[in-house]
């Protein structure tokens, strides 16, 4: 066997690297601003009246005289784990405590119907890890994704009733993924009767034999906007609507890299014509990793699209103190059915496009807030959301699910300044999902499904706010 040649196509295991973080991107973050997230998102209508406005209603800011800023941030913990059915075994996964922070700066001329401002805020992102014993390790053990978006914004009360607002977004996305390289499934050259060809599984090895581990990083830039419009309809009821459009990324300079992990094994048989019985297998893969070899550093490029958002709603203040919201919430998450993935090095020839078949979400967002007579506030929210990925695409990367989203939060006021904490309990049923990739769409959630993955979160966020 020509173990150079039997081996070149190890590296196609890598091209699953790439989209594989990508479907990172079916898991958006809401929780921008401990104020938006006390009202379960419910906060299209401008109701918190301060900076976050730029991200939740661009139109509102022309409700904010003078200078207004807002700093903070979200601790965002995620448990979660999956259930295997042929075994009953539980895997925990440990993804690291994540930290979102927002800024929004917001200046509104005294007298003038323009504001003026910028925001920084994290639409979308994702942190996901799983254990060394995880088998689905092989699809993603660990995946990082963070999307910072820049907006300068522009507020127009245009009569006494109706405002617009918006305005361009720079955005950078961040990218890393971890992830195990199965043995089992790499061709291991022809075979010596027959010529036909085999792959190390036809040599005894068994499922998830990790020999390697794959690594990708990269970054890119990409461009869009936000535009939004409130007005009101009378004295207690308030419109408005928002809609943030979609970012393309196009990560052209990724880097590729590869580490080899010994496996132990040996052959209990010998290859003609030259590899004899016990040779180690770790020797026969080595040269893969070393120079000359397919599994080593090399770039890789591919491009997604962040989906574009759309929420509408109506408040209501007729109650003494009170403040109702309730909204719509959309998301076009189906511009994720196909992902290319374009390596520019060895790799060439395996470039390959996965399946993704991503569905449009919807999510429905209702909020209660309160105005105390000291000016404290508090405030409760429901959000129900629908999940994005399809059955046949929960994957240890994202097990989306269908998610129901409780809220409370509360608002300290003292001089010029307030300060906004908010809870957040992410509750789901679970989700059947599966540990390997999808490679053709005949394939079925009922062929490929192994397991049921479950998610929770308690989430806690802070806003120091200020006003001059």
């Amino acid at each position: 066997m020509n173990v150079h040649r039997g081996t070149r196509y190890w590296i196609a295991i890598a091209a699953l690297v790439a989209p594989a973080a990508l479907g990172a991107q079916g898991f958006g973050l809401n929780e921008i601003s401990a104020c938006g997230i006390g009202r379960a998102f419910a906060n299209v209508t401008g109701a918190c009246r301060d900076a976050s406005s730029i991200y939740w209603s661009p139109a509102a800011v022309t409700e904010l005289p003078g200078w207004s800023i807002l700093l903070g941030g979200t601790v965002i913990p995620v448990e979660g784990n999956f259930t295997q059915d042929s075994t009953g075994r539980v895997w925990e996964a440990n993804p690291p405590t994540a930290f979102v922070p927002h800024f929004f700066l917001n200046y509104q001329p005294k007298n003038s119907r323009f504001a003026y401002g910028i925001g920084v805020y994290v639409p979308y992102g994702l942190t996901s890890q799983w254990p060394d014993s995880f088998p689905g390790r092989f699809a993603a053990q660990k995946a990082s994704i963070k999307s910072i978006y820049i907006q300068p914004n522009i507020g127009w009360k245009f009569n006494d009733n109706w405002s617009v607002g918006g305005g361009p977004v720079f955005a950078h996305s961040s990218v890393e993924l971890i992830q195990a390289l199965d043995l089992s499934t790499q061709a291991a050259g022809p075979n010596p009767v027959t010529g036909a060809p085999m792959t190390f599984a036809n040599l005894g090895i068994s499922k998830y034999t990790q020999f390697g581990t794959a690594k990708l990083k990269g970054g890119a830039w990409g461009y869009g906007a936000q535009i939004g419009v409130m007005g009101k309809l009378s004295k207690d009821w308030t419109f408005g609507a928002r809609w943030l459009a979609p970012i393309y990324f196009k990560y052209d300079d990724a880097d590729a890299t590869f580490a080899q992990v010994n496996t132990g094994l040996v052959l209990g048989g010998a290859i003609p014509p030259s590899i004899p019985a016990g040779t180690p297998v770790d020797a026969l893969v080595a040269p893969q990793f070393a120079a000359g070899g397919a599994l080593v550093a090399q770039k890789v490029s591919t491009k997604i699209m962040h989906p574009q958002q759309l929420q509408a709603g109506f408040s209501y203040a007729g109650f003494a103190g009170w403040n109702l919201e309730a909204d719509y919430g959309y998301v076009g998450w189906k511009v994720f059915q196909n992902l290319p993935v374009t390596f520019l090095g060895p790799a060439a020839a395996n470039s390959r496009t996965l399946i993704e078949d991503y569905n449009n979400s919807s999510s429905i967002r209702l909020a209660a807030d309160y105005t105390f007579s000291n000016k404290w506030h508090g405030r409760l929210g429901f959000a129900g959301v629908a999940a994005a990925a399809p059955d046949v695409t929960v994957t240890p990367l994202l097990p989306d699910q269908d998610r129901a989203n409780w809220t409370a939060g509360l608002t300290i006021p003292w001089s010029n300044y307030a300060l906004d904490v908010a809870y957040l309990r992410v509750q789901t049923a679970g989700a059947r999902g599966r540990v390997d990739e999808r490679t053709s769409r005949s394939q079925t959630a009922a062929q490929l499904n192994s397991g049921v993955y479950d998610l929770t979160a308690n989430i806690f966020a802070f806003s120091l706010k200020a006003t001059f």
